[in-house]
């Protein structure tokens, strides 16, 4: 699948805002903590990756009723669902320089009835763009950082009518960030989260 930036300029995909909030005193501890520890960007970019998809769990998965939506606060927090998660990754990437997109896929819901939109992102390494998901691993799910074949927590089944968004937006798409900011607690999120982009 071609991925298509949102934003033709690439610096968009290096930018702070509300949401990705890389000068965040949180975002840069937890960014110089991970960057002592690299020998190149390729290493800081797998370490980040493990670092939010192994030790922030999936608050669907670990009970968790926050719900955070800002790169900051997921990361001192400790929780997130995909959303929340992509958004600290690409934080953690941002800050030290790695252009990093979100995208999304559009998956069938847990309970095998319609459908729901899950986040992911995608880095920039030799001129291209690769998907990553960070949502955190769990049975039937082992995603993996990979430059060289996707290895996603999940394959969109077209006969199932889910899909890849081949959209790298710079920022939280609209649609799933209002449902994120209008969430009092993630029960709540689980029910309005989004069908479609």
């Amino acid at each position: 699948m071609e991925l298509t930036q949102n934003n033709p300029d690439l610096s968009a995909y290096l930018a702070a805002d509300e949401v990705i909030d890389h000068g965040h005193p949180v975002v840069r501890e937890a960014s110089a903590r991970l960057a002592a520890q690299a020998v190149d960007s390729y290493a800081y970019a797998r370490l980040a990756f493990e670092f939010v998809r192994d030790t922030i769990p999936h608050s669907q998965d670990s009970g968790d009723p926050r719900v955070t939506w800002r790169a900051s606060d997921v990361l001192e927090q400790g929780t997130g669902i995909c959303y929340a998660k992509s958004h600290a990754l690409a934080a953690l990437l941002r800050a030290e320089d790695i252009p990093t997109g979100l995208c999304y896929q559009r998956l069938a819901g847990d309970d095998g009835a319609g459908h729901v939109v899950h986040g992911l992102v995608a880095v920039r390494f030799n001129g291209a763009w690769h998907r990553q998901d960070p949502r955190g691993n769990k049975p039937g799910v082992d995603a993996q950082f990979s430059l060289g074949g996707e290895r996603l927590a999940f394959v969109a089944d077209p006969e199932s009518s889910e899909l890849d968004y081949p959209v790298l937006y710079a920022e939280p798409h609209p649609v799933v960030l209002s449902a994120l900011k209008a969430a009092p607690d993630r029960p709540h999120l689980w029910k309005t989260l989004p069908t479609a982009l």
